[in-house]
């Protein structure tokens, strides 16, 4: 499931942006609701979705302890 959303995280990416954060979240959610876009009746859930997998990802990527190569 969603094979072409991209490692964020070191030693996979560098310098992750808040827009390389936003673009997983929107395939993410893609993927899960089967909506490429959704219609005008879905759009702000969509749009909340999108917004809440974003910040789940920042936070998680602020969080997590890499282990440092030997």
């Amino acid at each position: 499931m969603c094979r072409s959303i991209k490692t964020l995280r070191e030693p996979f990416a560098s310098d992750v942006t808040e827009a390389d954060m936003r673009e997983a979240a929107l395939q993410y959610v893609r993927k899960v609701s089967g909506f490429r876009a959704p219609s005008a009746r879905n759009a702000e859930a969509f749009d909340r979705a999108v917004e809440a997998v974003t910040a789940a990802t920042r936070e998680l990527l602020a969080d997590i302890e890499v282990r440092s190569a030997p």
